[in-house]
């Protein structure tokens, strides 16, 4: 995790912005700020943050329309979303967007911090050289638990952070059973992220199963959790 890392704070909520970006540079981060979609979008073509925090109420497009369209455009961006609605299903539809994390507000700028070096840790170090790939098969993909990196016959598959974090999780302990308490303890995640990794879960079948209704590798077990199952 690199404390110089890039964010881009996205609300349109000018004081706000201004506290976060004071708050970001004094914990190490270089920011940049948006104040809506349109603006962020114009950021994004010439800056490539680390991470975007990026709220969920704003005039126009909002926050969750421009997560899913940041999951097509820059599928690995981790996203954090921040809304001042946190009830559950809120929490839900902004993982099912494409969100990484999920802060209600009124935050502490401490936890905000916290949950950002959480999830830049979650993308995985450079292999050493040297040191051999730890390879796990999924059919024709084939998953680098070192790399965090998902390849099949064409080249890498994207994964979101998150993504490519649960599957590391699951690939590092295989044929065994992961609760959802296990894998959140992981991941960094909190009792609120428990819930989210249902949706994580579906979206990353989406990507390694030829039938995710009929999931082949990654398997729910009813009632404790989930288990990967590598094969070729």
């Amino acid at each position: 995790m690199a404390d110089d890392a890039l964010i881009l704070v996205v609300d349109d909520d000018a004081r706000l912005r201004a506290l976060l970006s004071r708050y970001l540079a004094e914990n190490g981060f270089r920011v940049s700020t948006a104040e809506h979609a349109a603006e962020a979008r114009d950021r994004l073509r010439f800056l490539q943050p680390d991470l975007i925090v990026l709220d969920v109420m704003m005039p126009g497009e909002n926050g969750l329309s421009l997560t899913e369209s940041l999951r097509r455009e820059h599928g690995d961006l981790p996203v954090l979303l921040l809304t001042a609605r946190g009830a559950p299903e809120d929490r839900i539809a902004g993982f099912e967007a494409g969100a990484d994390d999920y802060l209600p507000k009124p935050f502490d700028p401490r936890e905000l911090v916290l949950r950002i070096r959480a999830m830049l840790r979650r993308a995985p170090p450079p292999l050493p050289a040297g040191q051999p790939d730890t390879q796990v098969p999924l059919g024709p993909l084939c998953f680098n638990t070192e790399r965090g990196e998902l390849r099949g016959p064409s080249g890498p598959v994207r994964l979101t952070g998150g993504e490519a974090a649960l599957l590391g999780a699951l690939a590092r302990r295989p044929n065994e059973v992961l609760s959802r308490e296990d894998i959140a303890a992981a991941l960094g995640m909190d009792e609120a992220g428990e819930r989210a990794i249902d949706v994580q879960v579906t979206r990353l079948r989406r990507k390694v199963e030829q039938d995710p209704r009929e999931p082949r590798f990654l398997h729910t077990v009813r009632g404790r959790g989930y288990v990967l199952k590598p094969g070729t």
